[in-house]
């Protein structure tokens, strides 16, 4: 393994499995890891080089963290600090920064930037000071770059780099179980209800009968899409609740489907798993979903919720067929193996380290 590229290296983010899974890929290439968050990794994510953990309130009722965080920072030195998320999590860490000659990186994760500045003109002000005050962009889509660019025109440059899986799943086995997966939060942005709605259409459809559905994750809705799926008197629908990865990566092996339809989303980490194994997505209509999918060739895209019921009919059909689910399953596991691969994704971020840390002081 290479030299590590920098002595120290502060990870900002929310306490959450994507930024355990950072810092879980970056570690090797920093001496010397802390982190920043109102959380910290479960034992089994805890990198070894974990030196400290500064934890903060990111609320923006917050105002004494980003003294909180500088004190930390200026006792901690580190070489270059990597904030996850353009909204509050930004907010507290970039205004830590400040007269602090030290590079940062801000990696927006979605709907920190497609939907909070929508919200009110302070919200859309405070994500366009957030970008404008890094020394670096990443975004995992070309649509949330765009995005940012719109936001602060003026801001550094954006680079793409996905979050990736960490390797690409065994080959498909053949014969699998015509059974579809849902993994998506249990949140009004996912539209879990509207799966269950269109599933209700499956099981009148006689055709269809030995497909089932597994809901997997969990949420603030999970009791109300239990009592809507007892309501539609749904038979073929098993909640399995929260997973863990492993038992996740058994229920996309497990799957020939895999149906995705938020409303507002950059590239999820889970269409890119289960593409890896492969499931056919039927995904939401968005920019970011139509850079990994076309409709007919390698998934389908339900033009939009309204028409979902028909597009899942159809995808389920499809992929009942093994030989017509060979090509889309080739495809996209030619697509995650080229481009979505964690290791692949760590050495772009390491690159822009590189870059960043040999700019003049």
């Amino acid at each position: 393994m290479s030299q590590p590229v920098l002595d120290r290296l502060l990870v900002v983010g929310s306490a959450s499995v994507h930024t355990w899974r950072f810092m879980a890929g970056i570690a090797p290439h920093a001496k010397e890891l802390y982190l920043a968050s109102n959380g910290e990794p479960p034992p089994e994510l805890r990198p070894a080089k974990l030196a400290g953990i500064c934890k903060l309130d990111f609320s923006l009722k917050a105002l004494g963290s980003a003294a909180r965080l500088a004190g930390f920072i200026d006792a901690i030195k580190p070489g270059l600090v990597h904030v996850h998320q353009a909204n509050s999590v930004a907010w507290h860490a970039l205004r830590a920064l400040r007269g602090r000659a030290i590079p940062s990186v801000l990696t927006a994760w979605g709907s920190d930037v497609l939907l909070l500045p929508g919200q009110n003109a302070l919200m859309r002000r405070m994500v366009s000071a957030n970008l404008s005050a890094a020394s670096a962009l990443t975004a995992d889509s070309f649509h949330l770059a765009a995005r940012m660019r719109e936001l602060a025109p003026s801001a550094a440059g954006i680079d793409i780099v996905y979050f990736g899986i960490d390797a690409l799943p065994p080959a498909p086995a053949p014969g699998r179980p015509k059974k579809a997966l849902s993994c998506r939060l249990h949140k009004p942005l996912y539209r879990i209800d509207a799966i269950l709605d269109a599933w209700a259409a499956v099981e009148a459809n006689p055709a269809l009968a030995d497909w089932s559905l597994t809901v997997a994750a969990s949420g603030p809705e999970t009791e109300a899409l239990k009592a809507q799926a007892a309501r539609l008197k749904l038979q073929r629908v098993e909640f399995a609740g929260f997973v863990n990865s492993q038992r996740l990566a058994e229920l996309y092996a497990e799957s020939r489907v895999f149906v995705s339809v938020p409303e507002s989303d950059a590239t999820s980490v889970s269409l890119l798993e289960a593409m890896g194994h492969g499931c056919l997505p039927v995904l939401s209509n968005l920019p970011a979903n139509a850079e990994w999918v076309l409709d007919g060739v390698n998934g389908r895209i339900a033009a939009d919720i309204a028409t979902l019921p028909a597009v899942l009919a159809e995808a389920l059909a499809w992929a009942g067929d093994d030989a017509a689910l060979a090509e889309p399953v080739a495809i996209n596991r030619r697509l995650v193996e080229a481009r979505a691969l964690a290791s692949a994704n760590t050495a772009r971020y390491v690159a822009l380290y590189r870059k960043l840390l040999s700019r003049p002081a």
